[in-house]
């Protein structure tokens, strides 16, 4: 009687799985990489495991392995889909519509709670470091995403010396990386330097303390009277 129960609790459970992946596939597809991400960013790349992504889906780890072709390339959709949503919010900004500095600013802002509000981008980058890129080399699309940040800082940082606002001599990738490691350090070292210092950075105050002074850092970099 229990194994006859568990057998209709496999098979409703199958039927489940094939009624998702018909009606439904771009939703299938979303459910898996959301679980991937989770997986990916709780153990990494060599210890996440395919069978605990399907558990945690209406899905089958044959039909993972339909979508995504292997471990490595489920993980790189990961990567791409968490790149293109923050070069997508990056690009919503509307930075065009603002005076250089108040846009400066604002492209800081943004980078500095986005990293705040989204760990596991912060978490899935450190991974990816450990395997030396391999899977961005990998990818045929985030080196296209990446670019529009550097010429959305370009833009930002073109306007503010036309303007007679910021220095010449800087290099917007130069920019754009300074932004984002004043942003991503606070994730990234939260748990050494609790541990070393007692200091929780993510704590609300010191969040936004923390902000306050990424923003002078970066203007402070680029003022003509600075």
């Amino acid at each position: 009687m229990a194994k006859a129960s568990a057998l209709s609790r496999r098979t409703a459970a199958g039927k489940l799985r094939q009624s998702s992946w018909t009606q439904d596939p771009e939703g299938v597809k979303r459910d898996i990489l959301d679980a991937a991400r989770q997986e990916f960013v709780e153990n990494g790349l060599s210890g996440a495991r395919v069978d605990e992504i399907a558990a945690r889906t209406a899905t089958s780890k044959r039909m993972i392995y339909y979508y995504f072709g292997d471990k490595e390339g489920l993980y790189r959709a990961v990567l791409e889909a968490m790149y293109d949503r923050i070069r997508s919010f990056e690009r919503d900004l509307d930075l065009a519509s603002l005076p250089p500095r108040e846009a400066m600013v604002r492209l800081v802002e943004f980078t500095f709670d986005y990293h705040v509000d989204n760990p596991d981008f912060v978490r899935m980058v450190m991974v990816e470091n450990v395997h030396h890129a391999r899977n961005l080399k990998a990818s045929k699309t985030i080196a296209g995403l990446n670019r529009s940040v550097v010429e959305v800082t370009r833009e930002t940082y073109r306007r503010g010396v036309e303007a007679g606002l910021f220095k010449t001599g800087y290099e917007p990738l130069d920019i754009h990386l300074t932004i984002s490691a004043l942003s991503i350090y606070n994730v990234s070292h939260r748990a050494t330097v609790g541990q070393v210092f007692g200091y929780d950075m993510c704590a609300p105050e010191i969040i936004a303390r923390r902000r306050a002074m990424t923003i002078e850092a970066v203007l402070g970099m680029l003022r003509l009277d600075g």
